[in-house]
This record gives C-alpha cells, sequence and structure tokens, in this order.
C-alpha cells in the first residue's frame, strides 16, 4: 500500500508521478471505509483526491499555504498531511475533525467550517507575506457553490485591485459553469499557462508599447483578441474582468494535467484562477449516482451505501417541513426561502409541492432574509429556513431590514445547541445571545416536537419579526395534535 508509507507531503513528492492515480485509488478506498463507520462528508471529499495529491505535490507545503473552502472536502488533505494513522478517529469524540483546524495541524491554515472564506483569508495571508518580507505561495480552493457567495466576490474583487501573487482553485463538481469541457479546452488551457507563452505573451506587450503614439492602441487591440479567442473557449471572462489570469476548465481526474498547470502557474506574479472540474464521489459508485445524499452522511452499508433504518420518532426537521406544507395548503401567502439547504431544512418536499412559493437564495444568508423582508413589506409571509449557525451571516439584516420595520418574517432556526459530530463552527449556541436583544421579536424554544409545530403556526399568525430555536435530531416521540394552532 502506497499510502502507508505517506506520513507527510516529503513523502508524497519523493514519488515517481506514475504512481499518484493508484495512490489516489487507495486514498479513496479509506475514506469510504472510515466514512461509513463514522459518518461524514462522502461525495466532497471523494471527489478532490486528485486535487489534493497534486497540490500537495507541486506546492512545498506547510511553507506554501494552501486554504480550503468549508472544509468539507480536507480528508484527503488530512491523510497525506500526517493524520492518516488517527483517520479512524474522524469527527469522533476526542479525534480528529472533521474540518481543518489550526490547532490540530501545522497543514491547516485556517479554521473553517462555514463557506466562502477562503479567498479573503488567502489574500489576507498575501498581503501578511507582502508586509513580512516573506516569500510563499499561497493557494485559495473554493468550490462553485461557495463561491456564489457575496463574501467570495468581495475577496475576488479585493485580489484582482491589489494584482498580488495568489491562485484561487475553483472546484467545479456540478458542472453549472462548465459548457467547454474537453480535449482543446484543456490542452488549449495547459499550453496558454506554458512559459513560452507567458514568455512570448509579455514579450510582445512589451515590444508594442514602445512604438510611440500607436503602441497603446495596438496593445488594446492585441488584449482584446486574446479575450475574444479566451471567451470561445473557456467561460472565464468574468474572473478576468476581475483581474485574474484565467486558466481552464481543467479535468479535476487527471493527475498529470493538474501537475502541469499547477507548475506552470505556481510562481506567476499575479492572481490566477484555475478552473478544475470534478465529480462528486468519483469512485464509488452509489454517491456518484446521489451525491446530494452522500455530501454530508450517517454511517452507512460499506458495500450497497444503504444507511440503517431511522428511529420511530420524528425529528424536529421532519416536524417543521410537514408543519409547513399545512400551514401552505391553508394560506398562499407563506413563503419559504433557504440558503442552499433545503434538504438540510426539511423544505425538499415544500420546494416540489409549492414551486412557485420556495426560494432556494444560495450561499447568502444576508440576502435572503432582505429578499424575505422585501416579500413581507407586499403582504406575504416568509418562513426563511436556516441553520443557527449561518444565521450569524444575516445580523445586520435581521435587525435593519426585519426588526426595526417590524416584519412579519419568521426565521427557523434549525440545529439550535451542540450538533454533535460537525463541531464548533456548526454549534448553534449564540443565537440567544445574538437575537434576544432585538427589539419587537417573538422568539420560542420547543420543548418537544409537538409544541414546535404549534410554535411555528403562532409565528406565522402573530405578524411580527419572530424566530424559532430547535435542535437537530430525533424528538421524544411525543403524542402530535393533529393541527397546528
Amino acid at each position: 500500500m502506497i499510502l502507508d508509507n505517506i506520513n507527510n507531503p516529503d513523502d508524497l513528492r519523493s514519488l515517481p508521478e506514475e504512481e499518484l492515480p493508484s495512490l489516489a485509488s487507495e486514498i479513496r478506498e479509506k475514506i469510504i471505509d472510515v466514512v461509513s463507520k463514522t459518518g461524514g462528508h462522502l461525495a466532497p471529499s471523494l471527489g478532490v483526491v486528485d486535487l489534493t495529491i497534486a497540490l500537495h505535490y507541486v506546492f512545498d507545503t506547510p511553507g506554501d499555504r494552501i486554504v480550503w473552502d468549508v472544509g468539507h472536502q480536507a480528508y484527503a488533505h488530512k491523510l497525506l498531511t500526517g493524520r492518516r494513522d488517527q483517520f479512524h478517529t474522524l469527527r469522533q469524540f476526542g479525534g480528529i475533525s472533521g474540518y481543518p483546524k489550526r490547532d490540530e495541524s501545522p497543514y491547516d491554515h485556517f479554521d473553517v467550517g462555514h463557506a466562502s472564506t477562503s479567498i479573503s483569508a488567502a489574500l489576507g495571508m498575501v498581503a501578511a507575506r507582502e508586509i513580512n518580507n516573506e516569500d510563499y505561495r499561497v493557494v485559495a480552493v473554493i468550490g462553485d457553490g461557495s463561491i456564489s457567495a457575496g463574501l467570495a466576490f468581495e475577496g475576488l474583487n479585493q485580489a484582482g485591485h491589489l494584482k498580488k501573487k495568489m491562485i484561487v482553485v475553483l472546484n467545479d463538481n456540478e458542472m453549472s459553469i462548465s459548457p467547454n469541457v474537453g480535449a482543446l479546452s484543456s490542452y488549449l488551457s495547459r499550453l496558454m499557462t506554458g512559459q513560452f507563452y507567458t514568455k512570448l505573451r509579455q514579450e510582445a506587450k512589451n515590444f508594442l508599447q514602445s512604438i510611440p503614439k500607436l503602441g497603446e492602441s495596438m496593445l488594446s487591440f492585441a488584449k482584446r483578441a486574446e479575450e475574444s479567442f479566451k471567451s470561445l473557449m473557456a467561460p472565464g471572462m468574468f474572473f478576468e474582468e476581475l483581474g485574474f489570469q484565467y486558466i481552464g476548465p481543467i479535468d479535476g481526474h487527471r493527475i498529470d494535467h493538474l501537475l502541469e498547470t499547477f507548475n506552470n502557474i505556481k510562481d506567476f506574479d499575479w492572481p490566477v484562477l484555475v478552473h478544475v472540474v470534478t465529480k462528486k464521489g468519483k469512485g464509488c459508485e452509489f454517491a456518484e449516482c446521489a451525491p446530494s445524499q452522500y455530501h454530508g452522511t450517517a454511517p452507512f452499508d460499506r458495500a450497497t451505501g444503504s444507511v440503517p433504518k431511522k428511529p420511530a420518532a420524528l425529528s424536529y426537521t421532519d416536524v417543521f417541513g410537514s408543519t409547513m406544507l399545512r400551514l401552505a395548503e391553508s394560506d398562499r401567502s407563506l413563503v419559504a426561502i433557504s440558503a442552499a439547504m433545503s434538504d438540510g431544512t426539511g423544505l425538499d418536499q415544500f420546494s416540489q409541492q409549492y414551486p412557485d412559493r420556495f426560494f432556494d437564495v444560495g450561499i447568502a444568508e444576508s440576502h435572503g432574509i432582505t429578499f424575505a423582508c422585501g416579500l413581507a413589506t407586499e403582504g406575504l409571509h416568509p418562513v426563511a429556513a436556516i441553520y443557527s449557525t449561518f444565521m450569524q451571516r444575516a445580523y445586520d439584516q435581521v435587525v435593519h431590514d426585519m426588526c426595526l420595520q417590524n416584519l412579519p418574517v419568521t426565521l427557523a432556526m434549525d440545529r439550535a445547541g451542540i450538533v454533535g459530530e460537525d463541531g464548533p463552527t456548526h454549534h448553534g449556541v449564540f443565537d440567544i445571545a445574538i437575537f434576544r436583544t432585538l427589539p419587537d421579536v417573538v422568539a420560542m424554544a420547543p420543548a418537544d416536537e409537538n409544541e414546535l409545530q404549534h410554535m411555528l403556526a403562532t409565528a406565522f399568525a402573530c405578524g411580527l419579526p419572530a424566530l424559532l430555536r430547535y435542535p437537530r435530531g430525533r424528538g421524544y416521540g411525543v403524542p402530535m395534535d393533529p393541527e397546528p394552532k
């Protein structure tokens, strides 16, 4: 087993390149085996195994900084950075975290758990490098879901403005922005990062600038021609306009292509965005077929992927979802909002039954709350279902847009309190302290699942800003009243 001899990235870098695909297969088997026992983020971690190997093979970690967004994809990173022998304790009490943690390893440069922080954090490290007169590379790895959030674009905007040396790897695992994935596109992307093209590009720029009067206009024309060519081959002009050199799309499961690309660009002195296309659940048939189901999963049968049957008692999330359906049936003013968590918050059936009254705003909690307030000003009653820990991201909107206008918006805060294996970044322990000080808010926490349905009906009927906090997991199995009231 190759993995048994990998204690740190130095061991990885001593391997010949032709052994890396075999190592990737071993890592995938290890992840599947452990997560089948502990639960965890299976599909996203399987999707980035090849990318993780390539990053640690090319970059001199931990001297070079790799900043992972969210951390759902960090399992291969942990296996390659000295935590192989502790990997069986993943997400267990006293074991290693399911997310990167600075106090766990020198290879973890930033604690994560919430989405879209990687680019801003990486840019801060870049600025610190300049101030401290140090020399290291910084790479932010962010998914196509996380990059849709405003925080990510704020980081991209400043990074393009500062024009400092950094790399952003966009891990596109949904094929949502990748119409030009193919052999020609991949080849041209790697060609355009090569030393010959880069040197030729710079020499042409210098030559055109040296021509009196006509030089600048000719340079502008050449740049527009290059951009037009790129726009035909790759969907990256948006990032180019932000100040990044766009590279991609690159097949994220071709380690040889990844190595060539990263070796070509690692010493570029300007911001670069590498668009890598991967498949969630890669190497595990049932996870590839149902990546959302195995994004975050309970322990499962290693051979079939089946999860043990749930106990009889309803979960608070299930009760919330079923109550929303009953309330929506009798009142068309009820509207549901999710922030990229419709399944996790119990709104999946609502979204199917009432698609015109359901809005998934993506990883954009702040926008989601103000959007809800806009709905409320027109006589609708929006219910925003967002995990307690993620509601922190929308505090200003709750204060300024919801409470000061006294709008009838209901915040349904799932995962309140201690949430277990996901750890500190996901504990919902601050919501009471944060929100109890706000004026005219009806704040409620049910004692059991039956109370939850009645409290949701109360929030809907009171006509005031309201918040519900309820825990993760199962209720007590108490008798349920037939109708919420």
